[in-house]
């Protein structure tokens, strides 16, 4: 009974999203042609580099070597194996999804137990420092400041998770016999370093041809599902449907005491990251502390649209997806709450007392770099894309011809 209510629920909702284009084309195109842009323009560029380079790092063995020399860090505080600061720091430096792309990739590579990548996988997937400088403060609200209590909100709350997560599977893992941890010796993790590039064989042409054709595919899927969600966030309002979920979100904003105002900027952000932030940012009548905290808290959960991209990841490599949710609420939680508690020592008292306090390097240089270079993943952006999609269509091509 329940497999079938499931089926006439998909099918239902399937069938009102086509009726949906049917009736309202000119702004389900306008959606797409957004969500086409923020791919084309940003995510891809932005991404790329980062995930030919950990796919290379992992076939040269880098990531074992360093997974012995982090060892000793990552087991006591989130109990996963040392290659997991390698994810950590990776996850941290591009951004939303390539935590779970490189998670997916270690535990497939047997590197990792599934309880280990569930865990790996609900802290190392956050939001990329230019995006939360480049777009959200300086793009969006016009006010550098605010990026450096978002960016510290953000990975202080995800440090967070880490360690509350530490805890998940763990009676399931009593019941399996404990791997021998081995100490920390720069001649074993050299020793291991030597080894795993041993084990791959393949010439360094045919490594590099299948770390550009993996990444490519992999932000394909990453742009169909930001295009798709820009759709279904614009529908849900044309339908009012967005306006009628509001009116229960406005009951949550009033219990924390928060303008209902930001209700619908804030349904918007659980789908798209990227618009909530925006409307957020606009929002009237509205005070920045209370801003700050509902754009914290969707940067955290990363909206569905992120998440589904992590969801079709970690499915193809047989990992939950329940964890990661989990995660990302605790996540969103953590983030609003050092936005707030963190609010008055950083941006009113140094404001209000003495503005020399914050070294002159940190107010105008950061800001201008993370805007200057924003601007030119705007401009250059398409160029690079349609340069490695050529170059993915002439490798799948080369490889369809030696199958044959």
């Amino acid at each position: 009974m329940k497999t079938k209510a499931k089926t006439v629920f998909l099918a239902s909702t399937i069938t009102l999203f086509a009726l949906s284009l049917i009736r309202y084309p000119q702004q389900s195109l306008e959606a797409s042609i957004r969500g086409l842009n923020m791919w084309w323009e940003v995510v891809f560029p932005s991404l790329l580099p980062f995930f030919i380079v950990s796919e290379l790092l992992i076939s040269f063995g880098v990531v074992s070597l360093l997974g012995v020399l982090l060892e000793p860090l990552m087991r006591p505080l989130f109990r996963v194996p040392g290659v997991g600061g390698f994810v950590w720091a990776m996850g941290m430096a591009s951004g939303y999804p390539s935590g779970a792309k490189l998670t997916a990739r270690l535990y497939q590579e047997k590197q990792i137990s599934t309880i280990e990548a569930e865990r790996l996988a609900s802290f190392t997937n956050s939001s990329n420092p230019l995006f939360i400088f480049g777009a959200v403060s300086v793009g969006f609200f016009n006010n550098p400041n605010i990026g450096i209590i978002l960016a510290l909100s953000h990975y202080i709350g995800n440090i967070c998770v880490g360690m509350m997560m530490r805890f998940h599977g763990k009676s399931q893992e009593k019941a399996k016999q404990k791997q021998r941890n081995h100490p920390f010796s720069l001649p074993y993790a050299f020793r291991v370093l030597h080894e795993t590039r041993l084990k791959n064989e393949q010439p360094l042409g045919k490594m590099l041809g299948d770390a550009v054709r993996s990444s490519v595919q992999t932000l394909l899927m990453i742009g169909g599902f930001i295009i798709l969600f820009s759709v279904v966030n614009k529908l849900l309002y044309m339908m009012h449907i967005t306006q009628h979920i509001a009116i229960i979100v406005q009951y949550v904003l009033h219990f924390f005491q928060l303008s209902k105002e930001l209700s619908v900027p804030i349904i918007s952000g659980l789908f798209e990251i990227t618009l909530g932030s925006q409307m957020i940012s606009q929002a009237d009548g509205v005070e920045l502390l209370e801003k700050a905290m509902a754009t914290s808290f969707i940067l955290a959960f990363g909206g569905f649209s992120v998440q589904a991209q992590v969801a079709s990841i970690l499915a193809e490599a047989n990992i939950r997806f329940k964890p990661f949710f989990i995660a990302r609420m605790m996540h969103g939680c953590f983030a609003a709450c050092f936005t707030y508690v963190l609010w008055k020592p950083l941006y009113v008292h140094p404001v209000a007392v003495n503005v020399h306090i914050i070294p002159t390097f940190f107010i105008e240089h950061s800001p201008n770099w993370m805007t200057h270079y924003w601007q030119m993943l705007h401009q250059f952006g398409p160029m690079i894309t349609i340069v490695f999609l050529c170059l993915y269509i002439w490798l799948t091509t080369i490889q369809w011809q030696k199958r044959q």
